[in-house]
């Protein structure tokens, strides 16, 4: 028997990160390369990416950065194109995501189509065709598609956001269940309000403190908060997981209404 930690590791296996530019993104190609995978990192710019290669090699890692517009059909497979010439993905982190905070009154159909776009309709993209290439190559594999507590309650101001979150949520038990037989899992996680450097002047002013003091635990999570849950998604030990949604988000979503 295998001992715990051997089943956390991704040594070997390839992953593909999608909006690994930034925020969480940035942070799980870091984390999956310490676990010892190769690491696809993909935007729609790649010169955003040359530093996460760089670092990522500068720590002994393996990484290669991919163009890729997750709204756009034709750009996904010419990503996964590029990308099978390296290998098979065994791993897909769907994470690219956009938001846009006005009252629902004010968005207009282009903020919901930019929304819903990326956020849906490319995590759909991006998970059916990585799916396809897993089963063209006769293995499974795992698709990790990060969600959010948003999709399962609301909140004001980011109304599309939280349809499309929605939407990704129902999609992870869709695929789950379409692609149990060719042995691909399809999970998601659903981080509630985690500090990254976008949002840490926001979560830190009075209007953060209002924010936190909802949260039962009351803090915010932090990026490292999201590493076993990730870790357990993508490798051996949640290989009898599919089609679970993982809150990381101190008990928010359990709060009293």
């Amino acid at each position: 028997m295998s001992n715990t930690r051997d089943r956390f590791s991704l040594k070997g296996q390839l992953v593909l990160v999608t909006g690994a530019s930034s925020g969480l993104g940035m942070h799980f190609a870091q984390l999956l390369s310490t676990a010892g995978a190769r690491v696809a990192v993909a935007a729609r710019r790649t010169d955003k990416l040359q530093g996460l290669v760089d670092a990522i090699a500068a720590q002994g890692g393996q990484a290669r950065a991919f163009e890729l517009d997750v709204t756009d059909s034709a750009s996904v497979r010419a990503c996964f194109d590029a990308l099978c010439a390296w290998g098979t993905p065994d791993v897909v982190i769907n994470n690219a995501g956009v938001t846009v905070t006005r009252p629902a009154l004010e968005q207009t159909e282009a903020d919901f189509d930019q929304v819903l776009d990326t956020n849906l309709k490319g995590n759909w993209l991006v998970a059916t065709e990585a799916a396809r290439r897993m089963v063209a190559a006769g293995r499974g594999g795992a698709i990790v598609n990060v969600a959010s507590i948003l999709g399962e309650r609301v909140a004001g101001g980011v109304a599309p956001y939280a349809i499309s979150k929605a939407g990704v949520v129902q999609a992870t038990k869709a695929l789950a269940l379409e692609l149990a037989r060719h042995g691909i899992r399809v999970n998601a996680l659903l981080p509630g309000y985690v500090v990254t450097d976008m949002n840490r002047d926001f979560l830190s002013s009075p209007a953060g403190d209002k924010l936190r003091a909802r949260i039962p635990t009351r803090r915010f999570a932090e990026l490292a908060d999201l590493d076993g849950p990730l870790l357990l998604l993508a490798s051996e030990a949640g290989s009898a997981m599919s089609g679970a949604s993982i809150a990381v988000d101190g008990a928010h979503l359990v709060s009293s209404l």
